[in-house]
């Protein structure tokens, strides 16, 4: 089914999540016991079908991207991979429109690989839609090596830094930068009161 959807990916031209981010994405759902995960970047399914593999059995993914098509090709994802329809939701839309719209405190997983330059409006939207204890995750972190480079300065590796230090002087959150894939930067919205 994975190979499938990254053949799908190649079509369309969509680059999807590596094994190493899906692996580390598959833990984390299996770890927090995820029910509800909310994904901004649908691709072909690659990342949702690792995290619904480590979902709860009754689990749901909310997957969010602005092109139909790739949705159209996840929704194949998932049938081949004999997921039940309804455990994968897919809205299509740009994420900042469709994020307000679900409920706050609700979720157990955001995984985040969208648009880079909203990167910042995410994360704020994130830290809205998990329940305490929840995990926010975004790919790219690194950018292609981009990031660490001070003369890098275009608009998306900005937005990764610019994201990077918000998380980091996050008073409610605990960040770990993972060396998968490009970058995988993932914070725990801690518990209130937990120091």
């Amino acid at each position: 089914m994975l190979l499938a959807a990254r053949a799908r990916a190649d079509e369309v031209g969509v680059s999807p999540i590596s094994s190493g981010v899906g692996a580390t994405l598959r833990f984390l759902a299996a770890v927090l016991e995820a029910r509800t995960v909310v994904e901004i970047g649908t691709g072909t399914g690659v990342s949702g079908l690792w995290m619904l593999r480590g979902m709860r059995p009754d689990g749901v993914l909310t997957t969010v991207d602005i092109e139909a098509e790739h949705q159209r090709l996840a929704k194949e994802t998932f049938a081949e991979a004999g997921i039940p329809s309804q455990r994968a939701r897919t809205i299509s839309g740009s994420a900042l429109d469709v994020l307000p719209r679900l409920t706050d405190g609700h979720y157990d997983l955001v995984f985040v690989d969208g648009d880079k330059r909203e990167y910042s409006a995410y994360l704020a939207e994130a830290l809205r839609l998990l329940r305490p204890g929840g995990v926010v995750a975004f790919d790219n972190a690194l950018w292609h090596d981009r990031v660490a480079d001070p003369s890098q300065r275009d608009s998306e590796t900005l937005a990764i830094r610019e994201l990077s230090r918000l998380i980091s002087e996050h008073d409610s959150l605990v960040p770990v930068l993972l060396p998968v894939g490009d970058g995988l930067l993932v914070a725990k919205k801690e518990w209130a009161g937990e120091v």
